[in-house]
């Protein structure tokens, strides 16, 4: 789903251009960024492989609780180097990853960091039909990428035409590259 999490975070630099872009795009991957080193040292892991095939065993960096925490502690540096607003809104975008693996998870995302207490797991499984996913995944980056480009358009056409270009083709990339397991 890392291409459609790119898409909302260009969704809300449109809305949000005073954020710096690779503040959103950080954002937005914060809880797969804090899962890279988890996974590396066997805290984390994955089942499986391919394009929504795993099920991911992210017990703390994706846990509902630690998602909240991640997201708490993104927004308050955030808030501190570009101010309040900015923080709130990037502490939205990390907590957002969460909400949209939600959708696409199957159930492997606990409420508690460990899944402490062997609470129910959530997820509604979309990766399970790894077509229908992949085109929800596409329609989220057109449609982040389009208000985007729309917004930065305003400002400075010539620049917003590379930039959009830029990041369509990156999101295209990233979604084959998830698609073709690479």
């Amino acid at each position: 789903m890392i291409a459609g999490h790119f898409g909302l975070a260009a969704a809300v630099k449109a809305g949000r251009p005073a954020i710096p872009v690779w503040t959103l795009m950080l954002a937005t991957a914060w809880l797969d960024v804090v899962f890279v080193p988890l996974y590396l040292s066997g805290v984390e892991t994955i089942d499986g492989e391919g394009y929504g095939g795993g099920v991911i065993h992210a017990d703390y960096t994706h846990s509902l609780v630690g998602a909240l925490v991640l997201a708490a502690l993104f927004g308050a540096v955030a808030a501190w180097r570009l101010g309040r607003e900015a923080g709130l809104v990037l502490g939205g975008v990390v907590f957002s990853h969460w909400l949209l693996d939600l959708v696409v998870h199957r159930a492997d995302l606990p409420i508690l960091p460990g899944n402490a207490g062997d609470l129910p797991t959530f997820g509604f499984g979309l990766w399970r039909l790894p077509a229908v996913s992949a085109v929800v995944e596409l329609l989220m980056l057109v449609i982040g990428i389009g208000l985007y480009w729309r917004a930065a358009a305003k400002r400075d056409p010539k620049r917003a035409r590379v930039l959009g270009l830029t990041a369509a083709l990156c999101g295209v990339i990233t979604l084959g590259t998830d698609l073709l397991g690479v």
